[in-house]
């Protein structure tokens, strides 16, 4: 059965990652998804495997300790993370999943599941071009934009980590999220991933 891969989608603000997320998505609808764990409280409405894996901050810990957690943050006070177990099993299925998370996060990934792992950093032309969305948003001040700035240069200066880099030019998205589809595709072409295939033709 063809082994599913997990593919990290990650780099700076202002990269356009959720856009070109969401049109890889339309691309590939049978891309798998993942449901978070987190610590914080249910909201009303919500439902626990739905929405999210509610549990307290010691069972996040815990399982954070015996590496059941491929990645995590921290905001509000509130651990957010994806459960090593969600992943493995849309893997199962034979189905790729697409986790759209943050630099730190994707090492994290990769750190714990190198062989299944495919990284992809997404960023903008050029530093003036990021700046430019940025501050074409219109919702942040100058001194957060500068912060954002600065953590990209942070960012993407771990772009060596990553098993690809991928430009998003300024407009042309749809361009961008079929780049990736390529990447998807070739990474079920390597040899790692048809060694089986190859082998049954000695096996007779």
């Amino acid at each position: 059965m063809r082994k599913g891969l997990i593919f990290v989608i990650s780099g700076p603000a202002g990269s356009g990652k959720g856009t070109v997320v969401k049109l890889l998505r339309e691309m590939i609808p049978d891309l798998g998804f993942s449901v978070s764990a987190t610590t914080r409280a249910p909201r009303p409405g919500e439902e626990d495997g739905v929405n999210y894996h509610f549990m307290d901050r010691e069972r996040f810990k815990s399982l954070l300790e015996e590496g059941m957690i491929l990645e995590h943050t921290e905001y509000c006070g509130n651990f957010y993370g994806t459960l090593k177990s969600e992943a493995e099993k849309v893997l199962s299925e034979g189905r790729d999943i697409i986790l759209e998370i943050e630099v730190e996060g994707a090492l994290q990934v990769k750190r714990l599941m190198p062989d299944e792992c495919v990284t992809v950093m997404l960023i903008a032309p050029d530093r003036a071009e990021l700046e430019r969305r940025l501050r074409g948003r219109g919702t942040e001040t100058d001194d957060v934009i500068m912060k954002r700035l600065e953590r990209a240069v942070t960012e993407v200066g771990l772009a060596e980590n990553y098993d690809y880099v991928v430009v998003n030019e300024t407009d042309h998205s749809e361009e961008c999220a079929a780049q990736i589809k390529s990447i998807i595709t070739a990474e079920h072409s390597r040899y790692a991933m048809m060694k089986s295939t190859v082998e049954s033709y000695s096996a007779e």
